[in-house]
């Protein structure tokens, strides 16, 4: 197999345990590095989204009371799989999707991390005797919430995948899944893993087709007992809402648009490297991305000038070339980062550093997009209050602490924010008034499997990883024991 040829993996629909053609014809998925068609898969639609809950409900019933250590075996046994398949499973997701290969392989690395975490805490997943009077007993019983519907989205297509299936198996959930249009071979790849580590057939499976249809039906169904998605605010929005009348239990990791607010006090080398090397993951195509970057005025200067340098030593190509970034995913990515700049250049904004799409040589059939450098943000520009998803680091000027942490809140999202300073009081202060479900001091790895992953307002709730994660597939129920007389 040569450098840019995609492994063998599978293209069909995948319910209990069986690889499926689908009824709505097939669909290609495209590298955005090249335009190359990869491979066409095979679309599904009412019919097999249908199956998949009934086969899902089914399952349900015995592997709901299969003991925790049996679930936790099998996990341990699709870890150690993933983790001898990286190399495959990276490059599937490299060229489907964009990515730097390091980027992807250390995405595999986080599904085998968090497989084996919710395997572990899946058997910890305990009740609670409760205090009661005399010849009762009370009890509070945790069980699985039953079958799960997740929709995951395409800029981390493997492990927005692992991060929703883990905690639900290992609380005792089945599972449907609904990966992105753009990157349905991650998840086949992983499906084909699934199988192989010997999972019942129905625990977990995947259809792949119309994203409003299926996601409709999953939404509707008085079968699924959850829907957890992550994906843009307004589709949330559809979701919950399609949702409601059945009062099923939904998480939502919705849209961001973190602030990153460089301090006087700051280390200012540590804080610009670090905008560096996170604004530049994935190509900005992250909800936790640092979209807004407020810089005070006494350090501006010097800040603005490192990260001027900085961002020239950024290199862009194809992902399995090792860049520090590659394409963005489509034409309309592309597109909306140069509506963004266009905005705000003609109300006053200035590029200090790149602003053009590649189209030369190499560059000529993907989606690529300069490093850009943005000065002189202001509140008017578009780019202020819409998420921006691409390699922009719109710089604002502030003085006054209490006024940047007003306007870093200025925004309806609230998933990710960012700050670097060393005065305890400043840090104490900051991190205690900015509205968001993540705060990173002097830091911006915020997403471990040991630790919660969400947003207020709209970006969403319910919480990701960590107890907080596995607490999402449960529900509690209350038993009171009366002694004989």
């Amino acid at each position: 197999m040569g450098k840019y040829d995609l492994p063998q993996v599978e293209t069909h629909l995948y319910i209990n345990g069986k690889w499926l053609e689908g009824s709505e014809g097939t669909v290609d998925v495209v590298n955005p590095a090249t335009g190359e068609t990869l491979a066409s898969v095979q679309q599904g639609g009412e019919k097999e989204t249908k199956e998949a809950i009934k086969a899902a409900n089914k399952a349900f019933e015995d592997w709901s009371r299969t003991a925790p250590s049996e679930r936790a075996k099998l996990m341990n046994k699709i870890a150690d799989l993933v983790e001898e398949d990286s190399e495959r499973l990276a490059k599937i997701m490299t060229m489907e999707q964009g990515k730097p290969l390091a980027q992807a392989t250390a995405e595999i690395q986080t599904n085998v991390e968090n497989l084996r975490w919710n395997a572990a805490q899946g058997q910890r997943i305990m009740g609670e005797i409760i205090p009661s009077p005399e010849g009762k007993q009370w009890q509070a019983r945790k069980q699985p919430i039953g079958v799960v519907g997740a929709i995951t989205p395409w800029n981390f297509p493997s492990n927005m995948i692992i991060r929703k299936i883990s905690p639900a198996i290992a609380a005792g959930c089945t599972v449907i899944l609904k990966p992105a249009k753009s990157t349905p071979l991650s998840a086949l790849a992983l499906m084909e893993l699934f199988h192989k580590a010997g999972f019942p057939d129905g625990v977990v499976n995947i259809v792949m087709g119309d994203s409003s249809t299926i996601g409709k039906i999953l939404s509707e169904s008085n079968d699924i007992q959850k829907i957890t998605f992550t994906g843009s605010t307004e589709v949330g929005q559809i979701l919950n809402e399609q949702a409601a009348p059945t009062l099923k239990k939904v998480s939502m990791e919705l849209g961001g648009h973190a602030p990153f607010i460089i301090f006087p006090d700051a280390d200012v080398e540590l804080a610009v490297d670090t905008l560096i090397k996170t604004k530049f993951i994935n190509n900005g195509q992250v909800c936790t991305s640092p979209n807004r970057i407020f810089i005070h005025k006494e350090i501006k200067e010097q800040a603005t000038k490192l990260i001027v340098e900085k961002i020239r030593e950024v290199t862009v190509g194809n992902g399995l070339d090792d860049p520090t970034t590659g394409p963005l995913i489509n034409e309309e990515g592309v597109k909306k980062v140069e509506e963004q700049l266009e905005d705000a250049v003609a109300k006053g904004a200035e590029i200090l550093a790149g602003g053009h799409r590649l189209t030369d040589g190499e560059y000529a059939n993907g989606f690529f997009f300069e490093p850009t450098v943005l000065d002189g943000v202001k509140k008017e520009m578009d780019i202020f209050y819409n998420e921006t998803f691409g390699p922009v680091i719109p710089i604002i000027t502030f003085e006054d602490e209490e006024q940047v942490i007003k306007d870093a809140n200025d925004t309806i999202f609230g998933l990710a924010s960012y700050f670097f300073a060393t005065n305890i009081h400043t840090i104490h202060n900051v991190s205690n008034k900015l509205q968001y479900g993540m705060v990173g001091v002097n830091d911006t790895a915020i997403s471990n499997s040991a630790t919660p992953f969400g947003g207020v307002k709209h970006s969403g709730f319910g919480r990701e990883n960590g107890t907080f994660g596995v607490e999402e597939y449960v529900e509690v129920k209350f038993v009171t024991i009366a002694s004989e007389k």
